[in-house]
């Protein structure tokens, strides 16, 4: 069943609801449902209360994208920039610069 996955992350963040990596999983599973609603809450959450959780930065900016909210997305990308360079995840900084470029229609004709 397709919200077997859903349904058991809900319980891990019910016994956890601070667990970064669970909010960042529940929030991609409720994509995969058409919640944007739910993941957008979810991810903008994790940005102010894990800010350091580098993954929710990209996936935030692209979910903005489709939200055509382009200034926020592309603060989004900015501020993941900035914790990806912090963090030297290199893998992430790049991710994210193809994104901003992108949003930016820079590079991608």
């Amino acid at each position: 069943m397709p919200t077997d996955r859903l349904e058991q992350l809900k319980s891990f963040y019910e016994e956890d609801p601070e667990d970064p990596f669970t909010r960042y999983a529940l929030a991609q599973e409720h994509l995969k449902h058409d919640h944007t609603d739910r993941a957008l809450a979810l991810f903008e959450e994790l940005v102010e209360t894990d800010p350091d959780y580098v993954g929710t930065y990209y996936h935030l900016g692209t979910l903005y994208e489709q939200l055509d909210r382009s200034d926020d997305a592309l603060d989004a990308y900015e501020q993941g920039i900035e914790v990806a360079r912090e963090q030297g995840e290199q893998k992430a900084l790049s991710e994210l610069q193809d994104a901003k470029l992108k949003a930016q229609g820079i590079g991608f004709e």
